[in-house]
């Protein structure tokens, strides 16, 4: 049996398409898996890697490859026709194309549109209001299954992976993105702030949970700059020693260990700070006691979804523009991540507006002392997405089911 699948970003690489393609891999150890990385802004260029280093049978395209597939070119190792074609992220249109080369039934996971409803075979929901999304764009109900969201599969797997020897656990751990301005601007940031936290509770263990998606090259790049001077964050250096790294000021005298494997990380400390995404979601499953901020300092560098992210790029007005733009939707929402969306209620301690690396020092380290609110938040969080678990295993099992049927 044959499934290729489009899939764009760090989140939808990780979070989504590495459970779905370990419970197929179970279940189908002879499946072939031709997995498309499409354009995406939010890419970093590592995804096509990762894959194949989880899983050396898949077949796995760039996206400069995939686009010249897409134009009608030849591609090295793709057969004529497969089974079925997963969409698992970016714009539709490219898992639509994926398949007008390739055929096979269409499948999608969590978004449609009215000009492919009638063509999707399947339309896999990640809960109720989901499956009514899906209804408005035009799938018919009977072809929609609720089938959970894969993020939580995606989340415990990572939290599974052996942590370094090294690693102090019960601390606060950072995860600050893995897109380029958070790189940039977001490292240097959280590591200023985490000065702040280390002079004055030096007891604390604090780790910077780094993305494998990121580079240390570009970690050492963000944190010598320092990011943009409306950030207010020190300047520092990368130390690095055999296998490890650390963050450190200048005369290295205060370091902060850098950590891979960023959620198993998280789920063995007391406190994570991030920003708003599907890392929110991902701590809330796990149960670890969150702060996300939305810092506006320089609104425009903030990536947004659409073509409203190229708005900077206008000679004169464009950065003006793009400020007033993110700045109206940060302040449009009560709530900047899913968990509390879903929830209706803060159980994620979000801070938005203009912020400092001293505030955020502060009121890290006010949540971690409220522990009270910690444990509270813990058993709220993973009750929020219990009934998600195991969204891997139901995908797995209802393609393997459509692909079976027009193998």
């Amino acid at each position: 049996m044959r499934l290729a699948l489009t899939v764009n970003g760090p989140g939808e690489t990780a979070g989504w398409a590495r459970p779905l393609l370990s419970a197929l891999y179970r279940r189908e150890p002879e499946i072939e898996i031709y997995a498309f990385l499409v354009p995406d802004d939010f890419a970093t260029g590592n995804e096509a890697p990762m894959l194949r280093a989880a899983f050396s049978k898949a077949q796995v395209f760039e996206p400069s490859r995939y686009l010249a597939f897409a134009l009608g070119g030849a591609l090295e190792g793709v057969p004529d026709r497969v089974d079925g074609v997963l969409y698992l992220g970016g714009d539709l249109m490219h898992a639509a194309r994926v398949r007008a080369r390739l055929h096979g039934l269409a499948a999608t996971y969590k978004f449609s549109r009215a000009r492919y409803a009638s063509s999707v075979a399947r339309a896999y929901a990640v809960d109720e209001a989901n499956v009514a999304q899906l209804e408005a764009w035009g799938v018919p109900s009977e072809r929609i299954e609720r089938i959970g969201n894969l993020a939580i599969d995606g989340a415990f797997e990572q939290a599974a992976e052996p942590l370094p020897p090294w690693f102090e656990r019960g601390g606060i751990v950072v995860l600050p993105g893995s897109r380029s301005y958070e790189v940039e601007h977001m490292i240097p940031f959280f590591f200023t702030a985490a000065l702040r936290m280390r002079a004055e509770r030096p007891s604390i263990p604090i780790a910077f949970g780094i993305s494998p998606f990121t580079s240390l090259d570009a970690v050492e790049a963000a944190i010598e700059a320092g990011g943009d001077p409306r950030v207010w964050s020190k300047k520092g250096r990368l130390i690095r020693e055999g296998e490890r790294a650390w963050l450190a000021e200048r005369d290295g005298k205060r370091r902060f260990p850098i950590v891979r494997e960023s959620l198993a990380a998280a789920a063995a400390s007391g406190l994570a700070l991030t920003l708003p995404g599907t890392k929110c979601i991902e701590l809330a499953a796990l149960g670890v006691p969150t702060i996300a901020i939305t810092p506006i300092n320089a609104a425009e560098l903030i990536a947004i979804n659409g073509p409203l992210t190229y708005l900077n790029r206008i000679p004169w007005l464009g950065a003006t523009l793009k400020r007033a733009v993110a700045v109206r939707i940060s302040k449009r929402f009560r709530f900047h991540t899913q968990p509390n969306i879903d929830a209706g209620e803060e159980l994620v301690r979000e801070f938005h507006g203009t912020l400092t690396p001293g505030r955020i020092a502060r009121v890290a380290l006010a949540a971690f002392d409220d522990a009270s609110w910690r444990a509270r938040v813990a058993e709220q969080t993973k009750a929020l997405y219990a009934q998600h678990a195991g969204a891997a295993d139901r995908l797995a099992e209802s393609l393997l089911t459509m692909l079976r049927e027009n193998h």
